[in-house]
């Protein structure tokens, strides 16, 4: 699948994720499995609800989340944190 990255979401990543070496490790091998089997068991993709209806999320860690849609089969990136930063808007 392709994707492309929103400059809300690089402001995000680059704020929240790339300090932590480990945690930009980890999107990294969950980006890899995402573009290669978007519907894995173990990114525990899920559809949205509420304000942010159309939309998909997948997880990185046990609390970390990317937001997502999906337009002419390209994963558009919006969002990236925590469950209280991506949701608590």
């Amino acid at each position: 699948m392709k994707t492309h990255f929103t400059q809300h979401f690089k402001k995000s990543y680059k704020r929240r994720v790339q300090p932590n070496k480990n945690l930009e490790k980890r999107f990294e091998e969950r980006y890899d499995l995402f573009t290669e089997n978007p519907s894995s068991e173990i990114l525990k993709d899920h559809a949205l609800s509420g304000t942010l209806q159309g939309y998909r999320a997948f997880s990185i860690t046990g609390n970390m989340r990317v937001v997502y849609y999906i337009h002419e089969n390209t994963a558009y990136f919006v969002d990236i944190g925590t469950h209280n930063q991506v949701y608590g808007k």
